[in-house]
């Protein structure tokens, strides 16, 4: 049996809504689909943390990710999980410039990746995994990116049966 973890980075906070509304999330939505995962396939649940805050405030927060990615700012995580004991990784993050939000790239750089399988989930306002997957390749090389999940944010918290079930077929076509 494969050991699991389901690997997640997330925000809490400000977030835009359908109809371009700023609503404020106690849980964000990767976070969410996260724990349904984990509950479902029985993994380890592991957030990544920055050490820095990133603006509260949406649409500056943006901007700053935005900074990060265009300079290639590699954002210091509080801890970089060992996965070095997990077979498979399901790998959660939202959708930030249309690719992986630079939290997510320092934890790809800092593991090794040989002989795993990861599972990317994404979380988003509808653009999908945009080149993500692409990018997931390039930071992770000796994984093997097997297929993935697109979740619009804004449905995350009512979509457990779906998001769940999904999850269960990834790891039954192991």
């Amino acid at each position: 049996m494969a050991k699991i973890a389901v690997v997640y980075y997330s925000l809490k906070g400000e977030t835009i809504a359908p109809g371009m509304k700023i609503v404020n999330l106690e849980k964000g939505h990767t976070a969410a689909a996260a724990e349904f995962i984990g509950q479902a396939v029985g993994g380890d649940l592991i957030e990544l943390e920055t050490v820095k805050s990133y603006n509260p405030d949406h649409m500056k927060m943006i901007y700053e990710a935005k900074e990060e990615l265009d300079k290639g700012i590699r954002p210091a995580l509080k801890e970089c999980p060992d996965i070095s004991e997990y077979d498979v990784i399901f790998l959660g993050f939202p959708n930030w410039w249309n690719t992986l939000p630079m939290p997510v790239v320092t934890f790809l750089e800092q593991c090794s990746w040989g002989g795993k399988k990861i599972i990317p989930f994404v979380t988003s306002g509808g653009s999908g995994f945009g080149r993500s997957l692409e990018d997931l390749k390039k930071y992770a090389p000796g994984a093997q990116i097997l297929p993935g999940g697109e979740f619009l944010g804004h449905e995350v918290e009512q979509s457990e049966a779906g998001i769940s079930q999904w999850a269960q077929s990834a790891v039954q076509n192991l």
